[in-house]
């Protein structure tokens, strides 16, 4: 009997596979300590207590599209904290630090996927630096808001994050949903960026299910997860690509949507991408209009989230690049930021009275 070689029918495409490390050598190596363990742990309850209605005080989520240069962020950082103690009476501010960036075709995919910012991909390195960055961050007692995009990232870095997000391209994803399910922090979902606030609605609902998914486990080991459901994800709005979904009208209508379907109504408003046309100059006065109704009164905003870093604008990557500006969406300059922050405070504040 003669046996027919069968061909390979896979990895046609695939032109390398690399190690990994593992969650548990990245956490070993860079562990947190009892200054960020605090943080983190107060930083969720706390925004966990202003979403349900505990502390009258506003979510804050700031900082770059995403962070490229470590050393800058880090001296944006300072900066956020030193002011944050100016505001905390009004304000619970979470340094936004987004690690990995989803693209609509292609391009840099973040720090995680490219840290050298030339194509090299040395993901292990990546990892390393994001972590580090979110450890030095917690430790000036600032908390800090990551994107999850990878449903594999968060066994290296969720035990550091205080707040988390879901993007608009992965809004209905279901595997991004079963992640949210199992995230230790609260969690919010944008809607998608055709406007859709329903999908985010939905994957709210869904996010605080329990789940069953296939995943890896601390050792990088390939595993079943079962989760008990997080009851603390919630809506962002984001606008779309035909206009804002930042006024009044859009965000009772997106009220009026999450009690219909017996979840809190509360939304976190982004005043870029859509509601701002990823204009930095138009972003701020979408803060200013926002932190005038909040003054007034108006019920259902529990936070913003803003675009900010060292310099306004962004750049395109290349060999001279201007230090502490965003490569990705147009960004605020830090002096406009801390005037906004002001403003959000006094808003909260008047609001009290």
């Amino acid at each position: 009997m003669t046996l027919t070689a069968v061909p390979a029918l896979d990895e046609h495409r695939t032109t390398r596979i690399s190690p990994l490390l593992s969650p548990s050598l990245l956490r070993h190596e860079l562990p947190v300590d009892a200054t960020v363990a605090d943080t983190v742990t107060r930083a969720r309850a706390e925004v966990v207590d202003i979403l349900d209605g505990r502390d009258d005080r506003l979510v804050v989520v700031v900082g770059p599209c995403s962070i490229h240069d470590p050393d800058a962020a880090m001296d944006y950082a300072r900066l956020l904290a030193a002011h944050t103690e100016r505001v905390s009476g009004e304000l619970r501010v979470v340094m936004r630090a987004y690690f990995e960036k989803p693209r609509s075709t292609v391009g840099w995919k973040g720090l995680i996927n490219d840290p050298g910012l030339d194509g090299t991909y040395d993901v292990n390195r990546g990892l390393r630096t994001a972590r580090r960055l979110l450890l030095d961050v917690s430790a000036l007692g600032l908390p800090v808001g990551c994107e999850f995009l990878d449903p594999i990232t968060p066994q290296f870095l969720a035990d550091v994050v205080s707040w988390g997000a879901i993007g608009a391209r992965t809004a209905a994803s279901q595997v991004h949903r079963q992640l949210c399910s199992a995230l230790s922090m609260p969690v919010g979902i944008k809607n998608p960026t055709d406007g859709d606030v329903q999908v985010a609605i939905d994957g709210v609902r869904a996010a605080a299910a329990s789940h069953v998914f296939m995943g890896i486990n601390p050792d990088g080991l390939a595993a079943l997860i079962t989760t008990a459901g997080n009851p603390d994800c919630h809506v962002i709005l984001r606008g779309s690509t035909s206009g804002p979904n930042h006024d009044a009208a859009s965000v009772a209508a997106a009220l009026d949507r999450l009690r219909a379907g017996g979840l809190p109504a509360r939304v976190i408003v982004d005043a870029s991408h859509g509601n701002s046309g990823k204009d930095h100059v138009r972003q701020a006065g979408v803060v200013q209009e926002l932190a005038e109704r909040i003054g007034a009164g108006e019920e259902g905003i529990a936070g913003v989230m803003l675009e900010s870093f060292l310099v306004a604008g962004r750049q395109d990557l290349g060999p001279s690049m201007t230090r502490g500006q965003s490569i990705t969406d147009a960004c605020m300059d830090w002096d406009t930021t801390a005037a906004l922050l002001d403003e959000l405070a006094a808003a909260v504040a008047t609001r009290r009275g």
